[in-house]
């Protein structure tokens, strides 16, 4: 287990007030801590924020970071989109001032035990799907991390017999020391925030740092599938299972014909079908199989299993099924952020695809898309900052049409596409340059496409 800190009576930084700032915030006053934040955010752009924490006695500091600030804590706390190499950081790095991410604080406090999951992309459905599948065995279950609920607000609810259940990020990766789950799962790992990381074998390595505190009574799981997750498996001290949709593994899960079965020491246990399964596409099999790995680990019954499996919906943003409009099935996947969950995107559906792909460039190579492009969508709409470096890397493949915006974009497409097609968001691009977040852009999406299905009931 991990030590617990001594924050009483300490000085504090939070560094960044998005959710996980503002809640690492005010558990740290809590604990007697003299708190102060800085975000270089503007004061008009925090006042949601900034009234509740100066409502418990929290100094705020916006508009960009005082260098005395830094000099003066005892521990610094930065949340996630803080990279570790700010130069805001560099002063008290100096100073030998202690540097964590909230998740690391999380860990210091939270009860019972961890399960995390990471990789480039399934890991919010698998996060959701796995939390449901641990309840599924009456235990206390707490799910959160880069999900949506801060790692940070779930303490108060822990308890020895509980589990928690967390999505990691590579961001938040990188500034662990003691963090230490039972169960730790890497889904896969594609080329993915090379803005931030700068190279894929940093990437690679702040998401392997999932295992680092693990020994041998704990288990790592990690995909057959995937040869960038399946080589962290060399050097591992926790126990293998892997998963596998093509191959039966030696400790894991796997698919045989349309069933899901799960090998361990004790045998072979047959889980579910397949075809019970709710959630569409083959990156969706994987990502149950992770699941399946992870119940069957802490001792969950196969029918417990099934039973949660069966009745996961998509998670939103996810694949998410929106509407038929004039025989067109429209399906939001704003969460899909790199260009690998928009191939997962594309593989789900045969043909008649229009595609809206754009936003913020993460240092991607589109052209990877052009063959499933070339193979099954009609026509891509272009949107955000990313427009035209992806128009020149998919150019040849499909047709083109320049959005500009989502609205235009949905538009556009409910025009040209025909009965049998599909409208999909994946957009394979981060949401900061036109949005507030992928959860802001898959709601515009989705109003957007309930409009357009308002009108088909006026008009009719």
């Amino acid at each position: 287990m991990a030590e617990p800190l001594n924050v009483n009576g300490k000085r504090v930084l939070v560094v960044g007030l998005g959710k996980s700032g503002v809640a690492s915030a005010l558990f740290l006053q809590q604990q007697g801590a003299k708190v102060t934040v800085s975000d270089s955010k503007q004061e008009d752009q925090l006042r949601n924020e900034i009234p509740i924490l100066l409502d418990h006695g929290i100094t705020v500091e916006s508009g960009g970071h005082g260098d005395r600030t830094f000099r003066q804590q005892d521990l610094i706390v930065i949340s996630p989109g803080v990279p570790v190499d700010a130069s805001a950081l560099e002063p008290a790095r100096k100073l030998g001032i202690p540097i964590i991410g909230e998740v690391e604080l999380a860990t210091r406090y939270l009860k019972g035990s961890l399960v995390a999951i990471t990789g480039s992309n399934g890991k919010t459905t698998t996060t959701a799907l796995a939390g449901d599948v641990v309840a599924a065995g009456g235990a206390k279950t707490l799910v959160g991390g880069n999900i949506g609920t801060p790692a940070i607000t779930l303490v108060s609810e822990s308890s020895d017999q509980s589990y928690t259940v967390l999505e990691i990020s590579s961001f938040q990766l990188e500034t662990i020391e003691q963090f230490h789950a039972r169960v730790a799962v890497v889904l896969n790992v594609t080329p993915d925030h090379l803005d931030r990381h700068g190279t894929f074998q940093a990437y690679w390595e702040a998401k392997r740092r999932i295992f680092e505190n693990q020994d041998a009574d704990d288990f790592a799981v990690l995909n057959a599938d995937d040869p960038e997750a399946a080589k962290m498996a060399a050097g591992l001290k926790a126990q293998l299972r892997w998963f596998s949709r093509k191959e039966e593994v030696e400790s894991g899960a796997f698919v045989r014909g349309e069933k899901i079965f799960y090998k361990d020491a004790r045998g072979e246990r047959e889980i579910m079908s397949v075809r019970d399964m709710q959630l569409k596409g083959a990156h969706n099999v994987e990502n149950v199989l992770a699941a399946v790995a992870i119940g069957s680990i802490l001792g969950i019954a196969p029918a417990k299993i099934r039973e949660a499996v069966s009745n996961f919906k998509a998670v939103e943003h996810r694949l998410e099924f929106v509407a038929n409009i004039n025989g067109v099935d429209y399906y939001n996947d704003s969460k899909a952020t790199n260009v690998d969950a928009t191939i997962k995107a594309l593989e789900s559906f045969p043909r008649g695809i229009h595609i809206i792909l754009g936003g913020k460039d993460k240092g991607s190579d589109y052209s990877v898309l052009k063959p499933l492009l070339e193979e099954r969508v009609k026509r891509v709409y272009t949107i955000g900052a990313a427009a035209e470096k992806i128009e020149a890397h998919i150019a040849g493949s499909a047709e083109i049409t320049r959005a500009v915006t989502l609205d235009n974009a949905v538009r556009k497409a409910a025009e040209t596409a025909t009965p049998g097609d599909v409208v999909v968001g994946a957009p394979a691009g981060a949401s900061f340059d036109q949005f507030t977040s992928y959860e802001h852009r898959g709601k515009v999406f989705k109003d957007l496409v309930q409009q357009l299905a308002k009108k088909q009931v006026v008009t009719s």
